[in-house]
């Protein structure tokens, strides 16, 4: 009994060649960019058309599978099972699941808090928009960069040495050529930047103008 409670309650896999237990990064990143799409859309129901119902959703399930991914098992966590099914095909990166832990911690705490606002007491304030925000951006950072931003505070309150991170950025090394970058690159960067506050700017209103109906095809149905 003890030997199965084990090997389902636990977080992180044993993999050969690994000293520590891992997760597979790819399948992190799917299941957060998920979640990302979900809170996003959610969000702009609220912005567009003052519709909290879908955000409250989107909360009690990310509190659910964040839950399940902390205190029972990662394997079992409902995105991180899509994820698996979407990027099967592709070679697993593994990287530390203690690390991931902390992060997903916090995770548990942003939405926990979300879900007594949203969902118990019914309330939202700038506080819940704080942490929509705050969200959005851990979610964003690691399913577009590959970046987990809640695991760069885990040497805060840990002193053993962070293990295996995505794309290795825990180890000191020196960067390969490509991954320089030049004077003149950063030069066009600045200069993308500001041709696209300038064009802003000149465009203001150009761009504020209604589009029309190019085939009429609004007015058709007025007609009607």
């Amino acid at each position: 009994m003890n030997t199965k409670n084990k090997k389902l309650i636990k977080f992180g896999e044993d993999v050969e060649g690994y000293n520590i237990p891992v997760l597979n990064e790819r399948e992190i990143r799917a299941a957060a960019g998920i979640l990302f799409l979900a809170t996003f859309t959610s969000l702009m129901f609220i912005l567009f058309n003052e519709n909290f119902v879908p955000i409250k959703y989107v909360i009690a399930f990310f509190l659910t599978d964040f839950l399940i991914r902390v205190f029972i098992n990662p394997k079992f966590s409902p995105t991180l099972i899509l994820a698996r099914l979407i990027v099967q095909n592709q070679t697993p990166e593994y990287v530390g699941a203690a690390q991931k832990k902390f992060a997903w911690i916090i995770g548990v705490v942003l939405s926990a808090v979300m879900f007594y606002f949203f969902i118990i007491i019914n309330a939202y304030s700038p506080i819940t928009g704080i942490i929509c925000l705050i969200c959005l951006i851990f979610l964003f950072f690691e399913s577009a960069f590959g970046i987990c931003l809640g695991c760069k505070f885990y040497p805060l309150f840990f002193k053993d040495k962070v293990q295996y991170c995505p794309g290795e950025v825990c180890d000191v090394k020196q960067k390969h050529d490509i991954q320089k970058t030049s004077a003149g690159q950063i030069m066009v960067l600045l200069t993308f930047i500001g041709f696209i506050i300038l064009a802003a700017y000149v465009m203001k209103d150009r761009f504020s103008q209604k589009p029309y109906d190019l085939f009429g095809i609004n007015q058709t149905e007025q007609t009607k």
